[in-house]
């Protein structure tokens, strides 16, 4: 057993943007959450990490709903937002360190390591307000080094403002990930990234 929901519902003000939601994912699976824009893809994914409480249904892991497993689910838990969720006066190794993972401190030789990884040595000790968008995109991506123990990863837009190499370098991150029994939930408006397991549709073609 790893993580599923039951008719899932999300309403915001008088539009309802999506109901009856429902799947399972269990060890090396990943789920592909697709949609346009206002389709509730984040919304979907701030449910699942428990961020946010469904209108309808409920979302569970190992068989137990949030409500009563949320801290045993959440050290297993790796969720990166569409924001990259970076302190711009941070240098870019500071950001891993302190910021890398919610109550975890990391050393500067993990950090350097993880960005290291990602084609940032040369950044590593640059304050993040001067780094392009791609190269921030990386930096909060280097997060995924510092998660390998996590089994859940749940990414909102991981691809966005990736160069080709790094796009590379992510998807096969994900592939190793899910090879090693991890799980994967992740929007993305690109063909990119590891073949899913299942795909997600929310809005007007919404079907699983």
């Amino acid at each position: 057993m790893g993580l599923s929901c039951r008719h899932l519902a999300c309403v915001r003000g008088a539009a309802t943007l999506f109901s009856d939601i429902g799947f399972s994912l269990g060890r090396g699976e990943a789920l592909r959450v697709q949609g346009g824009n206002g389709s509730g893809k984040t919304s979907l994914l701030r449910l699942l990490c428990g961020l946010a409480r469904p209108d309808q249904g409920e979302v569970c892991w190992q068989g137990e709903t949030l409500a009563r497993c949320r801290p045993l689910f959440h050290a297993n838990l790796l969720y990166a937002g569409h924001a990259d969720a970076l302190k711009p006066e941070l240098l870019a190794w500071e950001n891993l360190a302190y910021c890398g993972l919610p109550g975890i401190r990391h050393s500067r030789a993990q950090a350097y390591a993880s960005l290291e990884q990602m084609g940032l040595a040369a950044e590593a000790g640059m304050p993040v307000r001067l780094l392009s968008q791609g190269q921030r995109k990386r930096v909060a991506l280097a997060r995924l080094h510092l998660a390998r123990q996590r089994p859940v990863w749940i990414l909102d837009e991981p691809f966005s403002a990736l160069d080709q190499q790094a796009l590379s370098s992510v998807t096969q991150l994900l592939g190793a990930h899910l090879a090693g029994g991890g799980m994967l939930v992740y929007t993305t408006h690109q063909e990119a990234g590891p073949a899913p397991t299942q795909t997600l549709r929310l809005g007007r073609e919404a079907a699983c």
